[in-house]
């Protein structure tokens, strides 16, 4: 399962109108690097591939490869303020070596 949070399915709902992608997928993707930990990609996304796994969170329609699946199984996308005027989305994921998760920050 992969969780999209309120805040993030509102950004992605708003960057879908401003980009004229209104009603495509969220296609999220991940891969492992050298060091183990895991790249992320995500943008929209109107090819049904082979393998493909479609969910929904938050009224957002995530579309995920079975291989990044076993990757993202278990995060959570959120949008948040990594500094004053400064937002972008996260990939909390506890399957990636470098997670920490907030209970613990």
């Amino acid at each position: 399962m992969i969780t999209v949070t309120p805040t993030a399915a509102e950004q992605i709902r708003l960057s879908a109108k401003q980009g004229q992608m209104d009603g495509l997928p969220m296609r999220i993707a991940a891969t492992r690097n050298p060091d183990d930990s895991i790249h992320y990609g995500m943008g929209f996304d109107d090819n049904r591939l082979e393998g493909d796994i479609h969910l929904t969170s938050q009224g957002i329609d995530v579309v995920v490869s079975g291989s990044s699946m076993l990757l993202l199984s278990g995060m959570t996308l959120d949008y948040v303020e990594i500094e004053p005027g400064l937002f972008q989305f996260i990939f909390m994921n506890p399957n990636d070596p470098n997670f920490t998760s907030p209970d613990e920050a």
